[in-house]
């Protein structure tokens, strides 16, 4: 025990010791670390000591400019700025290095400028270096750009390769800086006008700030008047490649390690793209974008917010600016109206105001969304494909005499003679402006500056790789008529309501219809016509007028600014612009919908729709006061009144024959709607004719609909003036033909006079008088009409999905969309918004499933022979095969016809032995393709209902049995043989149409490759007969050329057929309008803007055939076989 209690106390007595020398050893490292801590300390202020003497307060040197050195922490920096050691309007001065600058320079920054930088993160104190290259590669990571007076390097020296070089060249630039000082600012938070994205700079504020905010800089405000800047001094993607290969280089990032395929910024645009197809949510994409991160390994770069995604794109796209306005559209809020709080026109307030009356100040009553141009025309030419189609107009080879283009016509080179520096220089844009009424406003005085400003240096252009001076003028504009009025300043209602005719615009008022028309067409005859002398059948007067000389720009703006306004209200914005007034059409008349209005009043008018029709009592009682048409006169009875029917009037039983002919079309697809929708049988009228309607209508349907139900005067006419819209769209202009084609359509209209009511002749009417004018003057039509930019319009109004701010949906998608339509360019495996991958030029495929069937041998052969003739490769063997059989069969070789057949029957034998021997030897030159020809196709061949052939589609006859559209008609021009009889030995060979029906789609298979060709049945030549009006009829049902059923897919032509309603069994030959696949600038198909009809027509018809040109009408208005008109 005692051993025990002995051992335990020296135990105890031991680890007690122990205790003591642990608590001895903690003390000593405790005591140590101290001594550490106090050492670091002492370090840092002997750092801060040194960067303190090192950086004074007074002046900083900055010395070797390739070797800047900054305070080491913000604790430095903002020690300048306390008050104690710095008063509140000291400033810190750095003087630049005369050895860099060649001269001393000031920089001063601001005490509190210096507490902004301080305050931000990731900023550092590096900006008190005033090292041009160091300071704008920090700013610029922190968006800080916006800095007055800042000189970029990439502007002076975008060429110059190394960074350094450039900053060489910055130094000399800033040698030539006028004035002794050069002021920076930072970004301030409420700025929207960003030069980081390439917009011009402005000394004023941007009046979508609200009046509350406070710029602490806006003293800085004269140092735009000191220092010569202009917009190259900011740095954006259009002056400088090298930063926006940064800016690419940065998105791609793999999206997650060792991936191959997908970057980061091609995904996010996919995904983005995605986003606008579908019209998808923000709500929607985010979580998209969760689930995208979930499922993608760690470390994958896909934005997981909204936020991320749209600053990842929009960092590459460009910005728009928010302009206060007048609500009553007066003016817009800046330059001399900045400050103020109310309207000086309307005396209307600025801001907006509350539910309790009360104005909410620093809000806006109304607010102009406004996308600068300038620094868009810019980054076009920053892609190469875009760049190249913008000289597109100069490098093309154009045809005498014919105009396919603005630059062949009048306008473009008036430019280019009067301003030859200007025309010199083909990447200089040539502009037109449009506007639907979507959303207006009527100050274009921003417009207008801009348009005027659009002259810059150093624009490079990616395809010649090169900078050059960017020049811009506005040719024309493109408007529906009112807004042509509101543009132009000229009237457009009343008696002078015809802005090319003026003051000798041709008006007369009707007193019973409260309207004015637009009679007198006559004027434009020659002065012996005939129609001069009539009097009854037009106004009752002679025509001894000539037609008026329309005003040149420099004469409209003498009597605008002499008060001569007679025709004119306003003096246009437009003259501001030094060369407007020298263009001989400063605005357009729009064919879209003058076509539009031409086709409501012919069909309203026929049909007798409501609103519409032209005829009623109080335009037969014009008559009667005009005295002339007098047997037309409404008769009054008891309880109703008579209308005796007139020319253009149609029976019960006609109506509803224009109507079920029209219900019968079945067009081809995308040819226009569905005019089965658009037809009323029940009430016999055409209803909800949109804009694309009336043109299909008026080019092709309407003369094949009123073929039958018309005498032949009044149905003429009507047929004469779709002829002359169809002509006037075309997309080649023949010069030689303007004169006589304006020469048609003043007889036209004057035939209309005289078989159709005055009350007709509105004001749209009247224009198309002068649509050749213009034509001639201005080009083709396809560029001037407003079929693109109402669609686009269209697609605009769709960005909407909150109703109560449609302008900020259509504002933020547009620049987010105009950030992934960049990307495009530069990033290859990402198709664009809104763009279907299948309307590219060369796109071929099926559009069913097949059924593979064993067909034939002979209709086999028949076809792989047509495959043969038709290959370049082949060619040389044919010419040898008919040589072989000249020679083996002498007796034979003045029978044409004999050797041709001859020639099918053995041709494709004697082709497949003869390559397999030139196969067998050395050096055969027998190419792959020719070799799986000569040896023929499967007898397998996959048949199909649907082929998709460049973007058009086709289907057999049966399939078009049942669907709504037709897209089995075909049209082939062929250079073959022609014979008169059967017994005819010596036939001809010329070229030859053909109409047929597609019945079977082939899909000939070479092993290798394979060959789209259509079987067809086409029309016997006794079943083919063209009219005196030029309409080609053909008869369905009379089948010939068995022999030659099969042709390519390539060669052919889609056309269409409609019933003839004046021959039972027969059909009308109607083409698609031409949307030329071939024609393709980069990746836009102009067709779907060149709507352009082929003529069936070989001329109008002559009005010697269906018209008395000598004499009165007298009673002879009255139409026969009619009944009347009663009215309740």
């Amino acid at each position: 025990m005692s051993d025990k209690a002995s051992c335990s106390g020296g135990d105890g007595k031991h680890q007690e010791e122990e205790k003591k020398d642990t608590a001895k050893n903690g003390k000593h490292q405790e005591d140590e670390e101290k001594e550490e801590e106090k050492k670091e300390e002492e370090k840092e202020e002997e750092k801060e000591k040194e960067d303190e003497e090192k950086h004074d307060d007074k002046v900083i040197e900055v010395g070797d400019y390739l070797n800047v050195e900054a305070p080491s922490s913000l604790k430095t920096l903002c020690r300048y700025v306390e008050t104690t050691l710095m008063p509140e309007e000291k400033i810190l001065q750095f003087t630049i290095d005369k050895e860099v600058f060649g001269r001393e320079r000031d920089t001063f920054l601001l005490p509190e400028d210096i507490t902004q930088f301080a305050g931000m993160e990731e900023i550092g104190a590096t900006v008190v270096a005033v090292y041009m290259r160091y300071l704008h590669d920090v700013l610029k990571k922190a968006n800080m750009t916006s800095m007055v007076g800042f000189i970029d390097p990439a502007t002076v020296s975008a060429n110059s390769g190394t960074i350094a070089d450039r900053s060489r060249l910055v130094a000399a630039r800033l040698q030539k800086t006028d004035g002794e000082q050069i002021f920076m600012m930072p970004y301030n938070p409420g700025y929207k006008n960003w030069t980081f994205h390439g917009e011009p700079w402005e000394a004023t504020t941007n009046a979508s700030r609200n009046v509350e905010e406070d710029d602490g800089h806006s003293r800085y405000s004269f140092v735009s008047e000191e220092i010569d800047m202009d917009d190259n001094d900011f740095g954006d993607f259009g002056s400088d490649p090298y930063e926006f290969a940064n800016v690419i280089g940065d998105g791609d990032q793999p999206v997650y390690p060792d991936c191959r395929k997908y970057m980061k910024l091609s995904a996010l645009v996919k995904l983005y793209n995605l986003k606008a197809k579908h019209g998808m949510s923000d709500v929607c994409f985010i979580e998209l974008l969760i689930l995208q991160g979930d499922l993608l390994p760690e470390g994958n770069t896909i934005p997981t917010s909204m936020y991320e995604a749209k600053k990842a794109l929009c960092a590459l796209g460009l910005s728009y600016e928010k302009m206060h306005a007048c609500p009553n559209d007066c003016i817009l809020y800046r330059k001399e109206y900045e400050d103020s709080t109310n309207c000086p026109t309307c005396g209307i307030s600025r801001w907006k105001e509350g539910k309790d009356s009360i104005l909410k100040e620093g809000v806006p009553a109304k607010v102009v969304w406004y996308f600068p141009p300038i620094p868009r025309f810019k980054r076009m030419f920053q892609s190469h494909e875009t760049a190249k189609s913008l000289t597109w107009h100069a490098a093309r080879k154009s045809i005498d005499g014919q105009m396919s283009h603005p630059a062949d016509s009048p306008s473009w080179k008036l430019l280019d003679d009067k301003w030859p520096e200007f025309g010199n220089e083909p990447r200089n844009l040539r502009l037109a402006l449009s506007s639907d009424g979507f959303n207006p406003h009527s100050s274009l005085s921003r417009k207008v500056h801009d348009v005027n400003l659009i002259d810059f240096r150093g624009v490079y252009d990616a395809h010649n790789g090169e900078y050059f001076t960017l020049r811009a003028a506005l040719m024309w504009t493109i408007n529906d008529f009112p807004a042509y009025g509101n543009l132009s300043g000229c009237v457009v209602k009343g008696y002078k309501a015809c802005p090319i005719c003026g003051d000798d615009t041709p008006s007369h008022r009707l007193k019973n219809g409260h309207k004015i028309c637009y009679i007198g067409h006559r004027k434009w005859l020659p002065i012996n016509h005939p129609y001069r002398r009539q009097r009854a059948a037009f106004n009752g007067k002679p025509e001894y007028g000539i037609p008026p000389e329309p005003l040149t720009g420099e004469e409209v703006l003498h009597m605008v600014e002499n008060g001569d306004r007679v025709c004119w209200k306003k003096k246009s914005i437009f003259f501001d612009l030094e060369y407007w007034k020298y263009l001989p059409v400063r605005h357009a008349l729009d064919v879209m919908h003058i076509e539009k209005n031409v086709c409501d009043s012919i069909i309203g008018t026929l049909l007798e729709i409501p609103g519409k029709n032209k005829d009623g009592i109080a335009a037969r009682l014009d008559l009667l006061n005009m005295g002339v048409k007098t047997d037309l006169q409404p008769e009054y009875g008891e309880k109703r009144t008579r209308l005796p029917p007139g020319p253009w009037n149609l029976s019960r039983a006609k109506k509803r024959e224009v109507c079920n002919s029209f219900y019968g079309m079945k067009v081809p697809e995308s040819y226009s709607s569905n005019i089965k929708n658009l037809v009323s049988l029940q009430d016999s009228r055409l209803l909800g004719l949109k804009s694309h309607d009336c043109h299909t209508l008026m080019q092709q349907l309407l003369p094949v609909a009123i073929r039958f139900v018309l005498e032949k005067p009044a149905r003429y006419a009507i047929t004469r003036l779709c002829f002359f819209f169809n002509a006037i769209c075309a997309k080649t202009v023949d010069v030689s033909k303007l004169d006589k084609l304006e020469e048609d359509v003043v007889l036209t209209l004057c035939l209309l006079e005289k078989y159709f009511l005055p009350s007709f002749f509105d004001i749209m009417v009247h224009l198309v008088v002068h649509l050749v004018r213009e034509v001639r003057l201005c080009g083709p039509v396809y560029f001037r009409w407003m079929y693109p930019f109402e669609r686009y319009m269209k697609v605009l109004k769709g960005y909407v999905q909150n109703r109560t701010r449609p302008e900020g949906c259509i504002a933020e998608r547009y620049i987010a969309e105009e950030a992934v339509e960049f990307c495009t360019q530069h990033l290859s495996d990402v198709s664009t918004v809104g763009v279907p991958s299948s309307q590219k030029m060369g796109v071929s495929k099926p559009l069913s499933s097949c059924t593979v069937s064993v067909v034939d041998q002979d209709l086999l052969n028949q076809a792989h022979l047509y495959v043969l003739e038709n290959t370049e490769e082949v060619l040389p063997y044919i010419e040898q095969h008919m040589i072989h059989i000249r020679t083996a069969y002498p007796k034979f070789r003045k029978r044409t016809k004999w050797l041709q057949d001859k020639h099918n029957s053995t041709f494709i034998q004697w082709l497949r032995f003869k390559v397999q021997s030139e196969l067998e030897e050395d050096n055969h030159g027998v190419s792959e393709n020719l070799r799986w020809l000569a040896a023929g196709p499967n007898m397998a061949v996959p048949l199909y209902r649907s082929y998709l052939i460049k973007g058009i589609k086709f289907n057999i006859n049966a399939q078009d049995d049942v669907r709504t559209t037709q897209n089995s008609g075909v049209y082939l021009l062929a250079h073959t043989m022609q014979v008169a009889s059967a017994k005819d030995k010596n036939p001809i060979l010329s070229n030859m149409g053909f109409y047929g029906v597609i019945q079977e789609i082939w899909d000939l298979d070479y092993q290798k490759f394979t060959i789209p060709v259509f079987r067809c049945d086409w029309i016997d030549s006794s079943g083919l007969v063209v009219d005196e009006l030029g309409f080609t009829l053909v008869d369905l049902s009379k089948i010939g050329h068995r022999n030659d059923q099969f042709f390519l897919a390539s060669q052919v032509k889609q056309i269409f057929f409609v019933d003839d309603p004046m021959h039972r069994g027969w059909s009308v030959v109607l083409s698609m309008p031409n949307r030329e696949y071939n024609d393709v600038i980069g990746d836009e198909v102009l067709g779907d803007v060149i709507i352009e009809c082929e003529s069936f027509t070989r001329g109008m018809p002559n009005v010697d055939t269906f018209d008395e040109l000598v004499g009165e009408l007298g009673g002879q208005n009255i139409r026969g076989g009619c009944e009347d008109i009663w009215i309740e």
